[in-house]
């Protein structure tokens, strides 16, 4: 009898290859953003797109906070064009990371979202800053 997993079969190695090594081009996770943040290899900004008082309340280390429903060409005047965002918010249960990241896009910025928001941040045992 066949598991529900192994129903559908697996996509060639090929093809596994190219989705994976693709997916990398559109997220991080936590531990590797946290390894840039505390090793001075931060070539990225991080954006919480998380509401003001949840930013206030904890936040990842060296983020600015930029909700997605504020983000336009005049609030991003600041970075340069070629500036790597990575977004992040609540965590899995929550969409706004998405939503900031179609806007950045549509925007011409490059960016990648963080899986795992600040929930991911937390279970990997890092600390929120305050």
């Amino acid at each position: 009898m066949v598991s529900a997993v192994a129903r559908p079969p697996a996509a060639a190695s090929k093809e596994a290859l190219e989705y994976f090594s693709k997916l990398l081009e559109f997220e991080t996770d936590c531990w590797d953003t946290h390894h840039a943040i505390t090793n001075d290899r931060k070539d990225f900004v991080l954006m919480d797109v998380r509401g003001e008082e949840l930013f206030a309340s904890g936040h990842l280390p060296s983020s600015i906070n930029l909700p997605h429903s504020r983000m336009n060409k005049a609030s991003l005047a600041s970075f340069s064009e070629d500036t790597l965002f990575v977004v992040y918010c609540a965590g899995p249960h929550c969409n706004g990371a998405d939503k900031a990241a179609i806007k950045l896009a549509k925007l011409g910025r490059p960016v990648k979202k963080m899986i795992g928001g600040v929930t991911g941040w937390i279970d990997e045992g890092f600390e929120l800053a305050t």
